[in-house]
């Protein structure tokens, strides 16, 4: 409850202009446009909250996208002030009074800010084989997992933390101009493969998949996926790594 002896100016929240792309590829002459809402801030308030303020109580027909609101599903990634984001995890109040939010580039549009990352992303591991890669053909349920070294298991789960949300390959300059490019979320796939002792590829298996400009040589080395990574991949170091060892290969 506030406190009644508070200055008004503390109570007082700011009002928030958000300016929204909207444009709807499957309706008869929708065209893209910037639309403007007004909202009223609240304490701790992120843009997935301010998004559900807007479609709730001014525009249902506005589209964006969200599962868990927690940072983990990646769904919600969108365009905000120019730079990829997740609205779950972003808090208004680092930002100006005038935020303007776009869908991601790159990807497939749905709707206003709601893009098919899922559909990229299945390609893009499907074309890279990103499963495990055994001994046996059959595996045996029943048995024992083998042993692996904690600082192994660690490496592994820190490039398993990705969410595939799209921010690394929406800010890749390479993907901008190529759609074959395997973006740094594919080379974290990688990595994560090489790194398991339970996969038997080696790296000339590795450099079929990656060891050309469609993958680690065609990055231009800007490293913006690595500056907008959500989840604080090591993707720099990752990327670096995959290149050394497939030009040893090639």
């Amino acid at each position: 409850m506030p406190d009644s002896n508070a200055p008004a100016e503390a109570l007082r929240h700011r009002f928030l202009t958000l300016e929204i792309l909207r444009y709807n590829p499957q309706e008869a002459g929708s065209l893209p446009r910037l639309q403007s809402y007004r909202i009223e801030e609240a304490d701790g308030m992120t843009l997935f909250i301010a998004l559900n303020e807007i479609r709730t109580r001014q525009d249902p027909t506005l589209q964006f996208d969200f599962v868990c609101r927690a940072g983990i599903c990646g769904s919600c990634a969108m365009m905000v002030n120019g730079r990829p984001r997740l609205a779950c995890r972003t808090l208004t109040l680092d930002y100006p009074d005038h935020i303007t939010l776009t869908p991601l580039p790159f990807f497939e549009l749905i709707g206003d800010l709601s893009v098919n990352t899922g559909k990229w992303m299945r390609g893009m591991s499907e074309r890279l084989a990103t499963w495990l890669h055994g001994r046996e053909e059959t595996v045996d349920v029943t048995r024992i997992e083998e042993r692996m070294e904690p600082e192994v298991a660690e490496a592994i789960y820190e490039m398993d933390r990705c969410v595939e949300c799209g921010c690394c390959v929406a800010a890749c300059g390479t993907a901008q101009m190529r759609e074959d490019f395997v973006g740094a979320v594919g080379f974290g796939k990688i990595a994560r493969f090489r790194l398991d002792p339970r996969d038997t590829r080696t790296d000339d298996d590795f450099y079929e998949v990656i060891g050309d400009d469609r993958g680690v040589f065609g990055c231009m080395s800007l490293l913006a996926c690595h500056d907008v990574c959500p989840k604080n991949l090591p993707l720099q170091t990752q990327i670096a790594f995959l290149r050394r060892k497939m030009a040893m290969v090639g």
